[in-house]
């Protein structure tokens, strides 16, 4: 497809406090666009506005939470006048094995993952019909291969996948494109939160070449804003994702083999792994939920 250019569009970045949205909504206001940032991290959202090429704004709010989406939704429509891009991006992660994993993190993942991304498209839908707009959802290297120790970011993942394209069926005629973004490993707070595990990154570096490297984060977000500037059904921050669609199927019975050994091997040290959210924006998730009870 050809290009959209970015100047003068308004995009919405959820998770836009650090990491990909981070890079993702600075990139995208160097190229002219006005980007509305959401997330749970006020002071951070805040000083990541300050530092935009153009005007922006900042919203604090969960997106798992209907109301408080819809709100944002209506306010950024009122502050810009249209919303032409909303990258659902917000994310957090969680490892170890499932049957000694802390529940409540187990669901949040599912729950900030999956369901704040359909919370989030529910929210802007109507408003991305009115400017036959771009929906990215951003989902990962773990919607195409299982991998042990990852259950519920897996889930959540492959979860997000199926809904982006269910949903492009839905919204196309309406003038909506949808994307599913894809990103292998990238130099973010999340996986260095998890390579502080010393198991989880093990299995991490175990995995074969490209998939066990860690990429930088520039160069996978500048693949990301020009998946956007396409309006791309498929959108891959590393090159070789593209290649991992041919192979997929095939996945999930090599996972199971070769994952098993590994396994058998760590499970001496299984009982060390971290529980809860890993990484800075998993502990502001868990600090706002606490806060909140």
């Amino acid at each position: 497809m050809s290009r959209v250019r970015l100047e003068g569009q308004v995009a919405v970045v959820t998770g836009a406090a650090r990491g990909v949205g981070e890079t993702l909504a600075r990139k995208l206001s160097a190229r002219g666009a006005r980007v509305a940032l959401v997330g749970l991290e006020a002071d951070e959202l805040k000083d990541v506005a300050g530092r935009l090429h153009t005007e922006g704004g900042h919203w604090h709010a969960d997106v798992t939470d209907h109301d408080a989406m819809v709100r944002v939704a209506r306010e950024v429509k009122e502050r810009f006048g249209k919303v032409d891009i909303v990258v659902a991006n917000a994310g957090v992660a969680a490892g170890g094995p499932f049957l000694d994993s802390d529940p409540v993190a187990w669901r949040r993942v599912i729950e900030v993952n999956l369901v704040g991304g359909a919370v989030t498209a529910r929210a802007f839908l109507p408003v991305l019909m009115e400017s036959r707009g771009y929906f990215l959802q951003i989902a990962s290297l773990a919607a195409i291969t299982p991998a042990p120790m990852m259950t519920a970011y897996c889930a959540s993942k492959s979860g997000v996948e199926a809904f982006a394209h269910s949903l492009r069926a839905e919204v196309r005629h309406k003038g909506v494109r949808v994307g599913v973004g894809y990103l292998s490993w990238t130099d973010t707070d999340m996986v260095r939160g998890a390579d502080e595990d010393e198991v989880m990154r093990e299995m991490r570096q175990g995995l074969p070449w490209p998939a066990g490297k860690t990429y930088p984060l520039g160069p996978a977000v500048e693949r990301i804003v020009s998946g956007i500037e396409r309006r791309s059904a498929h959108v891959y921050a590393q090159w070789w994702l593209r290649g991992m669609r041919s192979v997929r199927g095939h996945l999930p019975g090599l996972v199971a083999t070769v994952g098993s050994r590994r396994m058998r091997g760590l499970e001496p040290r299984l009982a060390a792994v971290r529980k809860g959210l890993v990484g800075a924006g998993g502990a502001a998730d868990e600090r706002v939920r606490t806060q909140r009870n």
